[in-house]
């Protein structure tokens, strides 16, 4: 097999030699080291290669920082409309396609551009910043000391499954005003969802199904929460269009929210150098988080733009109806823009980690908020936290969109769980911060000791579970 698009390329590129097949961003090459593919890549084609995903579709993946934001800046020629995709358009896109979830066209800002993309995203925007960023995290620290109590006492833990992982969605359903129990599912499914397994269409089903109860619930008991927020914008969202603002907000939150705090604490807890940086304070979270942004972003790749008609972009003629993927995870590597990539970059916001242009993501200022607010707790809580494992044993799964840390076992000196750790989670009844932001609910003098199989909660039961 040759190149996917062999009429499409520049003739300047140089093909890929007769019989060997394009890489696929799928399967075990890309998921055992996806930025080794990246710079394989880079080399052959320079910054927009051709590559395969599921299914041996072809797409081009854009590599370059500056044609990432391009792509990401001109809707013009690069649509966020997936109903543009040519091979869907052809019939190549089964409905139970793994990438089905994330391209089947949904009433939803980021599927549409111009006019009813500000209408939509006009709402979205609005709605996220009627929270108080303050109130905000309180949310995340008390959740952040829940989370820590479960395991405060034992010693070591892992910090994927007991805190990394729950600790966005914990916060996220809170401040779209669902109840408690919504929680244990939306996790698995969500993270089903962005791996597109076998499974990820039925969990996208699932979660459509979800979030229409709690929009029918909304409409007849309003809280002061996302969703009411949502409902009550002067735009008139129907409740199909608010059932998927609630899915992308919850979903893009918790797989973003989670890999950055993943990513942060395994580089605090793997480089020396970098902690001292931070706990001698010649670095501050906030910094450590960008440098984490700009060398392993949330998200590496970004499905899809797809061009409207035929074009060019870095030295690759594109064909009308063609999948582009933002290459993320390579732009913020680009040689041309960090030669020297142990440079630090403290203050520089110019990574691609959040895309770009009329598309880029509306709520990282949540996110960075729960990360931010959740280590803090987290290394003031347990000062002493180590990896228990060797940094060679810890190992990461990769999918197109994104690469997880499996896990990341530590140890530290055990501690009495805090008082917080008792306080029931928040449930349906709760009012999600705003405007006023609720007061951090008062301690009880010398409440009694709870053991900690009481404190247990629907994020201990169901990580316990796995």
């Amino acid at each position: 097999m040759t190149s996917p698009f062999p009429d499409s390329l520049d003739p300047a590129q140089p093909l890929p030699p007769p019989g060997c097949p394009a890489h696929r961003l799928y399967g075990p090459e890309a998921e055992a080291d996806p930025m080794g593919l990246y710079e394989k890549l880079r080399a052959e084609h320079g910054a927009v290669a051709p590559v395969l995903v599921h299914g041996d579709l072809p797409a081009w993946l854009v590599l370059g920082h500056r044609e990432n934001l391009d792509v990401a800046r001109t809707p013009s020629r690069f649509s966020r409309d997936p109903r543009r995709w040519r091979d869907m358009q052809e019939g190549n896109v089964p409905p139970d396609h793994p990438l089905t979830p994330m391209t089947a066209w949904q009433p939803v800002c980021h599927f549409v551009d111009g006019a009813e993309h500000e209408r939509l995203r006009g709402a979205l925007t609005d709605s996220l910043e009627r929270f108080d960023r303050r109130g905000v995290r309180r949310y995340v620290k008390r959740f952040a000391d829940q989370l820590i109590d479960a395991f405060a006492e034992q010693g070591r833990t892992d910090l994927i499954a007991s805190f990394a992982e729950p600790l966005p969605m914990l916060v996220m359903t809170q401040l779209v005003g669902a109840p408690e129990s919504y929680g244990p599912r939306l996790v698995e499914a969500a993270r089903d969802m962005i791996r597109g397994t076998a499974t990820a269409v039925s969990s996208s089903e699932y979660v459509t199904l979800t979030l229409r109860e709690l929009v029918a619930r909304k409409r007849q008991v309003p809280g002061r929460d996302f969703t009411t927020w949502m409902l009550e914008h002067r735009t008139g969202l129907s409740d199909e269009e608010i059932v998927e603002h609630l899915r992308l907000v919850l979903i893009a939150a918790f797989e973003t929210t989670a890999n950055l705090i993943a990513n942060t604490l395994r580089l605090i807890l793997t480089d020396s150098r970098f902690r001292a940086s931070l706990s001698g304070g010649h670095m501050t979270l906030p910094d450590a988080l960008e440098q984490v942004l700009w060398d392993e972003p949330p998200l590496m790749t970004v499905l899809g733009r797809w061009a409207t008609g035929d074009t060019e972009i870095g030295g690759a003629r594109v064909k009308a109806g063609d999948m582009v993927l933002l290459g993320l995870g390579a732009g913020n590597l680009d040689p041309e823009i960090r030669p020297d990539l142990s440079a630090p970059v403290h203050g520089n916001r110019s990574h691609l980690a959040f895309s770009g242009g009329p598309h880029e993501c509306p709520g990282q200022d949540i996110g960075r908020a729960v990360a931010d607010t959740g280590i803090d707790t987290l290394l003031t809580r347990l000062p002493d936290l180590e990896l228990a494992v060797h940094e060679g044993e810890l190992h990461w799964t990769a999918s197109l969109m994104s690469r997880h840390l499996v896990a990341l076992p530590v140890r530290f000196t055990p501690r009495v769980a805090t008082v917080t750790g008792s306080t029931p989670v928040p449930g349906e009844q709760s009012a999600a911060p705003s405007e006023a932001a609720p007061a951090a609910p008062a301690a009880p003098a010398g409440p009694p000791r709870v053991p900690p199989a009481a404190r247990r909660s629907w994020w201990a039961r169901l990580w316990g579970r796995r």
